[in-house]
């Protein structure tokens, strides 16, 4: 049986499902969520955006020898003056795959590039830029230091040690990493199976003729790439009608099918009593008029044993509440752990921005370089949930808590970035 939302929502102490601080209503999700168990093994090319559900251990020393940090020559630390130039014979040179044969003896030294097998004998490296060379003969500046510019071996990774946890969600970089360990397949956690649709009588489907008071449905295709972006399967319903009984067959069958259920519109109070009445009849969901703009209206629960995320209508209000519950609670089912953040920080603000107390704001901005180099960050014009452009143009929130009022040009507002580099 899924966990009891109500009953364990009710029982705490500042519980109010008609109005939840932002922070509250993703504290209240989190307790619910527990990740997917079935895995897969899979070649390390199809981990990327994947939850490794195993950690991957280095089966060998990393690096697997001692080698130069530069390009330069290899020697006895003990052969170099610490105050006074000193002269030493080379004997030959250590490539990257072409090492040097022999070992370097008193008062000798072997020409190495970077990743070179340091020699046998030889424990210091100095760098080219501080050496010259007279035919065989080299001179090294004053004031090297024994064992510099050496990596050991394992020094990054020792044999047997956890090169990535469990749960570590594979990027570029981790998928490199495995590469250089030599391992071709890892086990990840299966994807997430997300079943989607819009609820609306007006809502039409691209292709069909328009008729008066009736609109394409956006929102179905910006979670569609929200989705496929995290990494999730994604069963795209289309638009269910405003009526009962094929709200019910929808849910049914999106509900046998994934994991998570996400609808956009009819959970507003007073849009649709009925939808509220099919949601308690099916499984349990808590209806919050979460404290933010775009998004108050905001439905989580279960449906069966699917988590359901009941996002409003509006597209703009969509994406906002997506970004701000959704996206942290497919990651952890995901697998992720910690889920990565969606960092922010302060800039300074541009323009006049208009804000009431007692809710907090996720306005969509531009964040940019003023000339001296420094970031500052401006509103993309019109804030209205219906206004997609806003989030087509933004690069970012500007996140304005619930005490902040109006804010003036020049004070510094927090921001979280849209678009990651990897």
């Amino acid at each position: 049986m899924p966990p009891q939302t109500i009953a364990q929502a009710s029982c705490a102490d500042d519980y109010d499902p008609n109005s939840m601080p932002v922070d509250k209503a993703r504290a209240f999700i989190h307790q619910f969520l527990e990740p997917v168990s079935a895995t897969l093994q899979v070649p390390i090319r199809s981990a990327l955006g994947r939850v490794l559900a195993e950690d991957v251990t280095s089966p060998v020393d990393v690096p697997s020898h001692r080698n130069s940090a530069m390009d330069g020559w290899a020697m006895r630390g003990a052969d170099l003056a610490a105050d006074s130039e000193t002269t030493l014979q080379e004997i030959g040179a250590s490539f990257a795959g072409r090492p040097f044969g022999g070992p370097v003896a008193p008062g000798q030294c072997v020409r190495i590039m970077t990743g070179g097998v340091v020699p046998v004998g030889a424990d210091t490296v100095v760098m080219q830029e501080r050496a010259t060379a007279n035919g065989k003969a080299v001179t090294f500046a004053p004031g090297q230091k024994a064992g510099q510019n050496v990596r050991h071996a394992g020094e990054d990774l020792k044999r047997g040690s956890v090169a990535l946890p469990r749960g570590r969600l594979v990027r570029p970089a981790e998928l490199g990493l495995i590469a250089s360990l030599g391992v071709g397949e890892v086990s990840v956690y299966r994807p997430l199976r997300v079943a989607f649709f819009s609820t609306g009588d007006e809502l039409k489907s691209i292709g069909s003729t328009l008729g008066e008071g009736e609109i394409y449905d956006s929102n179905r295709y910006t979670l569609h790439g929200m989705l496929t972006r995290l990494g999730c399967e994604v069963l795209d319903m289309g638009v269910v009608a405003d009526d009962p009984a094929l709200l019910e067959r929808a849910f049914r069958v999106a509900a046998a099918n994934a994991d998570v259920v996400i609808t956009s519109g009819g959970v507003s109070v007073g849009e649709a009593d009925f939808v509220k009445a099919l949601l308690n009849k099916l499984g349990e969901v808590v209806f919050w008029k979460v404290a933010m703009k775009p998004g108050r209206p905001l439905a989580y629960g279960r449906i069966g044993s699917a988590h359901f995320f009941g996002l409003p209508g509006n597209p703009v209000s969509v994406m906002a509440t997506f970004y701000q519950f959704v996206r942290d609670a497919l990651l952890r089912l995901m697998g992720a752990s910690p889920v990565p953040p969606a960092f922010t920080f302060q800039v300074r603000c541009t323009q006049k921005l208009k804000k009431a107390p007692g809710r907090t704001e996720f306005q969509r901005g531009v964040l940019s370089r003023e000339a001296d180099g420094t970031l500052c960050v401006r509103p993309t014009g019109e804030q209205g949930s219906g206004i997609l452009k806003s989030m087509s143009d933004a690069n970012c929130f500007i996140i304005l808590g619930d005490a902040v009022g109006n804010v003036e040009p020049g004070t510094m507002v927090e921001v979280q970035v849209l678009e990651g580099i990897v």
